[in-house]
């Protein structure tokens, strides 16, 4: 029998997107709204079927360390501010982690 994970009520959210600009507009959003307390921008490589085509696409994945309970305002945040039609928005729990740093995030965020 498994046994039920820990949640430690953090989150790090997930997503991508082809504009620089458009990633940096997430994060700052992200940030100055107190939804994130850190946000990470790194270039990936893409390969995923869209329009029953396969793309091989450069991308910006945005990591953003969250509070859990304020995922739904983060999705919201994150829609409004996208510019795909389907974005990638999901949410990874942090099972556990350095206490200090969890701390950190709720201090800076809402």
């Amino acid at each position: 029998m498994m046994e039920p994970a820990f949640d430690s009520g953090y989150s790090i959210v997930l997503t991508t997107t082809s504009s620089d600009d458009n990633a940096r507009l997430i994060a700052e959003r992200l940030l100055s709204d107190r939804l994130a307390a850190c946000v990470q921008l790194a270039r990936i490589e893409s390969l995923y079927v869209w329009d029953d085509k396969l793309r091989d696409e450069p991308e910006i994945e945005i990591r953003a360390k969250i509070k859990t309970a304020d995922f739904a305002d983060v999705e919201r945040a994150i829609r409004m501010a996208h510019i795909y039609e389907v974005p990638e928005i999901v949410r990874i729990a942090i099972a556990e982690g350095n206490a200090p740093y969890l701390r950190w995030i709720s201090d800076v965020t809402r």
